[in-house]
């Protein structure tokens, strides 16, 4: 749909379809997700649904997922644009935490419709990949930045380590949601930052 021929009040209202179905896939799934659960959540009719989302269920999933890669990002500035420093990377952590804990999040957007995307909508599951490819991406070029000033061998694998510390925080996040604690996402965190500390030019020379 295009954003610009609504009102101020209209793009308000589907921002909030938005969200709120965000939360549905994350308690429910994707397909526990229905048009009229989010329509009892939003207090919204079925012609404003479709109204803000021609494509029904398909493209307002779709919205979910552009949504929450865009939040997930936001969530972790201004630090994903830095990490070239030990005292970044500690805050992005902090700040990452925070993020999914501190909100009562208990799964990650991103990595939940990750798992259910690939089955349903090819151009849903392209819009994730591409989502987690900026993380991923992001954290690369952090782990770069470590190495170029010093702070990691020149051995350092940026990637491999990126790819370690995304599968730590999904790894972290699923042991969290039944303790609804925040402790291991944080001990995963830890670990997820070990290959970091392992190649630290300090330790090294040491």
């Amino acid at each position: 749909m295009n954003e610009s021929k609504l009102t101020e009040r209209g793009r308000l209202t589907r921002q909030r379809i938005i969200e709120a179905t965000g939360e549905q896939i994350l308690e429910s799934g994707i397909g526990g997700t229905t048009l009229d659960t989010v329509r009892a959540a939003t207090l919204t009719s079925k012609s404003q649904l479709f109204h803000y989302f021609p494509g029904g269920k398909a493209e307002l999933v779709r919205e979910v997922a552009i949504w929450e890669g865009q939040q997930l990002l936001i969530a972790q500035e201004p630090e994903i644009h830095d990490l070239g420093s030990w005292g970044s990377w500690e805050r992005w952590r902090v700040g990452l935490v925070d993020y999914y804990i501190g909100r009562g999040r208990w799964a990650c957007p991103i990595g939940s419709l990750a798992t259910q995307a690939a089955a349903i909508d090819a151009e849903l599951d392209h819009i994730v990949t591409q989502g987690m490819r900026a993380w991923r991406e992001a954290l690369t070029l952090g782990v770069s930045k470590m190495r170029a000033a010093g702070h990691l061998t020149d051995s350092a694998d940026s990637r491999q380590i990126a790819v370690s510390i995304l599968a730590a925080i999904q790894g972290g996040l699923v042991l969290s949601q039944p303790e609804r604690s925040a402790w291991p996402l944080e001990a995963a965190l830890d670990s997820a930052l070990g290959p970091l500390h392992a190649v630290s030019a300090a330790a090294i020379q040491a």
